[in-house]
């Protein structure tokens, strides 16, 4: 059922939509599987760069493979964004399920790999040459030897979230019922893991 509005809540200027989903009582290490389901589930993400003197610049990525609660993307070393991370390694990746609400975003810091890195031929699969092309001269093939094949290595940082907690209909109810009432809809838990979590849920394996 929606909450009701507070007094205080507007008097104190925090936003109820923020306050009344936040979860700081479930355990870390459930918070982290909770995530990890997430982001599994939907592979494909947004990963944000710092251009300069542009800002930031978004471009939809696959990731290869989540390691904990970081990220391995295969990219054209070709592409802009090494630019932009040669520049600032600083870098936003966020998901977002249009069917169930839940979303992710994160910011960490992002490492660049050559193409000599082995754990290029252990993430690469067939599709992604689909995205690089084939020159037909035996080098610039799409495959993982390919020397444009990179490696994005994201480490985060800082890490909020939000789960749906609510089939479709009843999201559907809880924001109507919220706006025929005037209360404030709640449908899900909102987290976050700082820096801190994250190293620790990092070095123990969860």
């Amino acid at each position: 059922m929606p909450s009701p509005l507070t007094a205080e809540e507007v008097n104190s200027k925090t936003d109820p939509s923020v306050s009344k989903q936040y979860d700081n009582e479930t355990p870390i290490d459930q918070q982290f599987t909770d995530l990890y389901a997430i982001a599994d589930g939907l592979k494909s993400s947004l990963l944000t760069t710092i251009r300069p003197s542009v800002g930031p610049v978004s471009r939809s990525m696959a990731v290869a493979k989540r390691i904990g609660p970081d990220f391995l993307f295969l990219a054209n070393h070709h592409s802009r964004k090494f630019s932009d991370l040669a520049q600032d390694k600083t870098v936003q990746i966020t998901f977002q399920d249009s069917s169930s609400q839940n979303w992710i975003s994160l910011t960490g810091e992002a490492t660049t790999v050559s193409n000599d890195d082995p754990r290029i031929k252990q993430i690469y699969t067939k599709g992604v040459n689909a995205w690089f092309g084939d020159l037909k001269d035996g080098v610039h093939t799409g495959g993982p030897e390919d020397p444009r094949m990179a490696l994005i290595e994201v480490k985060s940082k800082y890490i909020s979230y939000w789960k749906s907690e609510r089939t479709k209909l009843g999201f559907a109810k809880e924001v109507a019922q919220a706006s025929m009432t005037g209360g404030v809809a709640e449908t899900g838990v909102q987290r976050e893991l700082k820096e801190a979590d994250i190293q620790k849920a990092r070095q123990s394996g969860i």
